[in-house]
């Protein structure tokens, strides 16, 4: 049983790891100020900017939505809450990846690309909000946790100022990253 869970954690925390390790990396090389928007070091115009955004976002992110549909094959009579659910996260996944293909242009942050690439941020960010939502609301096992974890990603989404706004987007991040190795963990027990 231990096996069948394994390779979608394994998946879910090498995509992660991969991810925090490009953006520290990134912040690091780049000089990036702590408060600038996790995306800047894959601004158009920025040194190796395609490597960043490749796997920053859209490597991770395509693996999360693999992960998703692999979770939502061994659900099949899960319920329909369950199914939305993880069709949100597959739809978060595929949005968190976009991000790397719609990079911010440092020249016009309210503007061009950068309103695409902060719309598939916010699509993310919904997304993920409702698939936490209703994983928790149709998931005993998951429930508490991503209850929570809907509850955090709400608080910076819709009044980021209580916690900054660079925090609020950092937290989120933080949040995908533990909701989605949940069930890559507690998923398979439903079987």
């Amino acid at each position: 049983m231990g096996g069948v869970r394994r390779p979608d954690l394994v998946l879910c925390a090498a995509a992660h790891a991969c991810s925090l390790l490009t953006l520290l990396i990134a912040a690091a090389l780049t000089g990036v100020p702590a408060a600038a928007p996790l995306a800047l070091p894959g601004a158009t115009g920025m040194p190796l900017s395609w490597v960043f955004n490749a796997l920053a976002w859209i490597g991770p992110g395509v693996v999360v939505a693999a992960v998703a549909l692999r979770l939502r094959a061994r659900l099949p009579g899960s319920g329909m809450g369950a199914g939305i659910a993880l069709r949100l996260m597959l739809l978060a996944a595929l949005a968190f990846a976009a991000q790397g293909l719609l990079p911010l242009d440092p020249e016009a942050l309210d503007r061009g690309m950068s309103r695409w690439h902060a719309a598939t941020w916010m699509v993310w960010m919904l997304a993920f909000a409702a698939a936490a939502l209703l994983s928790g609301i149709a998931l005993p096992s998951v429930r508490w946790p991503s209850l929570i974890l809907c509850a955090t990603v709400a608080i910076c989404l819709f009044a980021p100022m209580l916690v900054g706004p660079e925090i609020a987007t950092r937290l989120a991040l933080a949040c995908w990253w533990a909701w989605t190795l949940l069930l890559a963990w507690r998923l398979p027990r439903q079987h």
